[in-house]
């Protein structure tokens, strides 16, 4: 890799033809190595990052990618191809900010300083982070009490001095699944 991301932006529009958030219910579906993590999204607050997040999973981005970014008590971050925080799919999507409150197992999308500079990484909020509220796109949430547990598990795990956590966590396979409306 050059370090300069491939840009995904047609893949990934296919592959995002056939969403409907009027016909259909999404949910994102991670098997980790440490568990399966259900999330729900919330096309009502985002679709725009509701739909890039099922588009790249649509395209299988998100196989074999690591949480790259530990920190306890605050989050869980994972979605980079490079596996340090650096990548993303080639181009970045506006944000989206709304009301919901970053709680514990709130999805949400990770960027730089810009606020419109989200690409493909994402975190999962361990506890409340009010500060981010209305500062970073909100989309969803884990989908039950065994998913956050999943979060809990790997937000527990023990990092090194970049937040990397000493043992690896990959998410095996990302699906979408779908049900009607």
């Amino acid at each position: 890799m050059n370090g300069k991301a491939a840009d995904r932006t047609k893949e990934v529009e296919a592959a995002q033809k056939d969403i409907d958030f009027t016909k259909f219910r999404y949910q994102i579906e991670l098997d980790t190595t440490s568990g399966k993590i259900v999330l729900d999204l919330y096309p009502q607050n985002a679709p725009g990052h509701c739909k890039n997040l099922i588009g790249l999973t649509k395209i299988g981005y998100y196989n074999g990618v690591v949480f790259h970014r530990v920190i306890k008590g605050f989050m869980i971050q994972g979605g980079c191809p490079l596996g340090s925080g650096t990548g993303g799919p080639g181009y970045t999507i506006k944000a989206e900010f709304n009301a919901t409150p970053h709680e514990a197992g709130t999805l949400s999308m990770a960027r730089t300083n810009d606020p419109n500079s989200a690409g493909s990484q994402f975190f999962i909020c361990l506890g409340k982070q009010a500060f981010l509220d209305r500062q970073y796109t909100a989309f969803g949430k884990t989908a039950d009490d065994a998913s956050y547990q999943v979060v809990q598990s790997i937000g527990n795990l023990a990092t090194d001095g970049n937040d990397r956590p000493k043992t690896p966590v990959t998410i095996k396979t990302a699906t979408v699944r779908t049900t009607p409306a």
